[in-house]
Formats: structure tokens, sequence, C-alpha cells
């Protein structure tokens, strides 16, 4: 567990504290690189890219952002919430799915030449210190499309975990489940179904002792042997109970036996095109979004509350994505999953993120042909199950409690990206917000607020009507501006009609910022004035 007897120390990753804390980090970098490895090739698969471009990614996520960001315990890496977006960028540029390698390799290097300019694009928001911007997207939608790249997962992953190759609409392929399973490839199926259920069952497992290998590991290392049993990988057919079904290596992961020879360099012809631009706005802001949550995420449970700075990770993350996309790599974020593992797996600082690049890369390099023998299906299962989980049933009552103006946000992106594509859900799921918000009363970045300087460097900010995610802006202004000037606030808003809760979000991450420098903001509040 993370938590330990020197918790009133912090452990700090600098150069001291790389060498204090490497026993731990150690051991939790090798831990996070065992449930990484599958979850990589799996990610990179799924979205129509090489096997081990995700590899890279994760390989330059440790090695570079790690000495560039303060997120002391995240792992970078490439992400299950950016699979939808990378596979519609290589389909729009011709990417046939094995039909022609040819069109593939070039559909994929034009994908890299997007990654780098996306990454630049990163790079900027945070030099410019504009990473909070991506934060006032509406929560509701945010979570929205988070739930339907999840729908998307299991809808594009389930028939390869039956050992089929079916294409079409998302939920043309969720209501095409029942049929996937009574003509899956049986031996293939198999294989998927037992993946599935090793995943899942890991859960109800009480005993820690039995827990030592992760889940995804633990997949692998009975599936890889039922594998080479039933002789997925050896070209041909088998009958059964009447029909013949076929086998070969197109069942199994393919990685080259030098990574020097998978390194593939960006075709930079296809950044200005429609495609091009489309793709870049979406892997930036999707990509910046997922990692801030991400990062923000972990810092709530960093068991030493150290706080990153989200415009440096932002930074960092940008140019690390730049790197992997200029050698073949996808696109990375602060993945919460692997990066909870961490903290759970006892990480004290940044350099688990490093050590676990660095397994990686030794892995890689050393026994490509072990990787070769894991079957598609087994990673397929996977990502069945972080599909779900995107998108549970309990993300739902989560986002229904959170109030009817929330849920109806939320299930619009989800139809909207379901009906188009990801940027236009999401901006319908935002349009849906405004639109309520204009019901409600509200404007769109006015701030109907008026301040009252009082005696001993104190002022007392009035805020009137409702205050959503584009209200923050103006009034993030005048906090920062008083907070600078060293005042006591007292913001008022007991007169609001509602308030968005990320912008309560914002207003609390501020309340800790002057107390933390010995300043005072303090809330006045009803109870009615939060958005519900």
């Amino acid at each position: 567990m993370s938590t330990s007897s020197d918790t009133t120390e912090i452990p700090k990753g600098n150069l001291d504290g790389f060498k204090t804390h490497a026993k731990h980090d150690i051991l939790s970098g090798f831990l996070v690189f065992l449930i990484a490895l599958p979850l990589c090739l799996g990610i990179s698969l799924a979205s129509g890219y090489p096997a081990v471009a995700g590899i890279f990614t994760a390989i330059i996520g440790g090695l570079v952002a790690t000495f560039l960001s303060n997120s002391e315990l995240t792992i970078k890496g490439p992400a299950a919430g950016l699979i939808v977006i990378a596979l519609g960028c290589v389909k729009d540029f011709g990417y046939t799915g094995g039909v022609d390698p040819v069109k593939d390799y070039e559909a994929y290097r034009l994908a890299l030449g997007v990654g780098v300019v996306a990454g630049v694009y990163q790079i900027l928001l945070g030099l410019f210190r504009v990473g909070i911007l991506v934060k006032l997207f509406p929560k509701a939608a945010i979570h929205g499309l988070l739930a339907s790249i999840g729908i998307i997962i299991v809808a594009k992953q389930f028939p390869i975990l039956m050992g089929l190759s079916p294409e079409g609409p998302p939920l043309e392929l969720i209501a095409g489940i029942p049929s996937f399973i009574i003509n899956m490839n049986p031996k293939v199926g198999l294989i998927g179904i037992l993946g599935l259920a090793i995943v899942i069952g890991y859960g109800f497992i009480k005993n820690p002792k039995l827990k030592v290998i992760p889940a995804p590991m633990l997949m692998l290392l009975i599936t890889v042997p039922m594998g080479i049993f039933l002789g997925i990988g050896v070209e041909g057919s088998y009958a059964f109970n009447s029909q013949f079904y076929e086998l070969g290596e197109r069942f199994l992961v393919n990685v080259p036996g030098s990574l020097l020879n998978a390194v593939a360099y960006p075709d930079f012809s296809g950044v200005t095109t429609e495609t091009g631009i489309k793709y870049i706005a979406l892997f930036a802001i999707i990509g910046s979004l997922e990692g801030i949550l991400s990062a923000k995420a972990i810092d709530e449970i960093d068991p030493w509350g150290r706080k990153t700075n989200l415009n440096r990770d932002l930074f960092a993350t940008g140019l690390a994505n730049t790197l992997s996309a200029f050698i073949g790599g996808l696109p990375m974020i602060s993945e919460i999953v692997r990066s909870k593992a961490n903290i759970d797996n006892g990480a004290r600082t940044r350099f688990a993120n490093f050590y676990h690049g660095m397994f990686l890369l030794i892995c890689v390099a050393l026994i490509p042909g072990l990787i070769n023998k894991i079957p598609l299906a087994a990673l397929a299962a996977l990502l069945v199950v972080t599909g779900y989980r995107l998108a549970s049933p309990h993300e739902f009552m989560t986002m229904y409690r959170e109030g009817v103006d929330q849920f109806t946000v939320f299930v619009s992106t989800i139809l909207g990206v379901l009906a188009t594509d990801l940027l236009k859900g999401l901006a319908i799921g935002i349009g849906v917000r405004i639109v309520i918000h204009f019901i409600r009363g509200g404007s769109i970045f006015r701030l109907n607020a008026k301040i009252i300087p009082e005696r001993d460097q104190s002022v007392t900010i009035f805020l009137r009507g409702s205050i959503i995610f584009s209200s923050w802006i103006p009034l993030r202004k005048h906090l920062n501006r008083f907070y600078q000037e060293g005042k006591r606030v007292t913001l008022n808003i007991t007169e609001t009609k509602f308030i968005d809760r990320r912008v309560l979000s914002q207003i609390e991450d501020w309340e800790k910022k002057y107390k933390e420098n010995g300043l005072e903001l303090t809330v006045l509040a009803k109870t009615t004035s939060i958005d519900e």
C-alpha cells in the first residue's frame, strides 16, 4: 500500500529522492510495467497503429516526461480514452485494417504527423499558462465524452474477442453482440472469454497475497500458453460442429524483432487538410482534458498531498507527445488506472514512472518473440473491461445524482458522439449546457458581479444571476488580481440563481491557494446556489 511510516516526510522527485526512494520506486515501476505492457499493446492495435507504437509512447513518457513534469505519482502512457480518436484519424487517412498494408502504413505516418503538431499545441498551451482553460469544459460533457468512448471501445473490441472482424457503426455492433457469440471462432473465442473471466474475476479476490501479480499480466500468463496449446498462431483451419474456422498469425500480436526496425517517421502532408486539422484539435483538446483531469485526480489521493503544476505537466506531456510521434508512438496522457496502481504499489516519486518506462524498453528490446505469442483476443478482453468501466451503469447513476441539468448534458454528449463524432458530440454537449444556462436566465461570458472594497485590505465580491463554466474566466481574473495584491476576499454567492459545480470546484482550489500563501478567501453560499 502507499501509506507508510514516513508519511510525515514529503518525498521529493530530485536527486536525493532518486537515491532515497529507489527501492520503493523501482518495485512500483516494475509492477506498473506488468500492467502497462498488455495495455500498451492492446491500445495500439485497437487504435489502428502497430502494436509497438504504444510501447514507444510509454517509454518516452517514462524517460522524458518524468524529468519535465512535477507530477510525482502519475504514469504517462497511451490511454483507452484516445483510442477512438487515433483509430478515426488513421481511418480517415485511408487505413484498411490490414487489407492493404501499404495504405495502412501511409495512414499511420500521416497520423504521426498530426500527433507531432498536436503535441506542439500542447507545448504552447503549457508555455502560455492556458492549461486552466481546458478545465472549463462542462464536467457532464467530459464524462459523457468518456462514456461514449467506452461504448465505442466495447463495440469495436467485442468481435475481436470472439475471433471475428466485422465493421459498422458502434450501435450496430452493440446490437450484433448475440450474433458474434453464436458465430464466434471457438478456439479464439475461448481465449477471449477466458481473458475476460480472469480480468473480471480478479476484482473479487480478497486475499492480497493472491493479487501480487496484476490482473493484465496474470491474464497473459494463462492465455499465452493456452493459445500455444490451441495452435492459435498456426496457419490453417479446423473443424468444429461441422463448420470450418481459420487460424493463423493474424490472431496474434506482431512486433518487429528490433526496436530500430519498428521506428516510423511522420508524414506532414496531411496536417493542413480538413482531416488533419480536425484530429489535431481532437488530440490536443481531448488529450489535454484527460491528462489534466487524471493529474488532478491523482493529486487528490497523493498520500503526501503534493500538487501538480498543470501548465508544467501539460508542457511536459506535449513535448513527450511530439517526440513520441516522431518515432512512431501514440499520443499519451497521465493515465489514471496505471497512476492509481502506482500509488497502491508504494511509489514515492516521479521516478517510478521512469522505471516503468525502462522496464518496457528492456522487455521489448530483449524478448519481442515472446510478445508475438500474445493472442489478440486476450488484449481485446482487457479493452472490453476498460471500455465498460468508462461507460458503466455506476457512471450513469453518478451523473443522474448530480442533477437533471448535468444528466441531460451527459446523455446529450453520448448521443451526439454516437450519432456523429467526438468533436461534434462534445460541441453538442456544450451547446446543450449553454441552452440550459440561457433558459435559467444566464449569459455566456458576462459576469454579474459587484466589487465592494472594504477596510484593512479586504474586498467583497457579490455574484448574482447564473454562474456557469464560461463565467469562470472573468471571475478568475478578479481572484488572481486580489491574490497578487495580497487582499482578503469574501466571495458572496448567496444571491446566485445557481452556480455550476465545475466553477465551484475551481473556487475551492483558489481557497486552498489563498490559504497556502497566508491569505484568506471566504465563500458565503447557500446550498441552493449549487447547480442541480
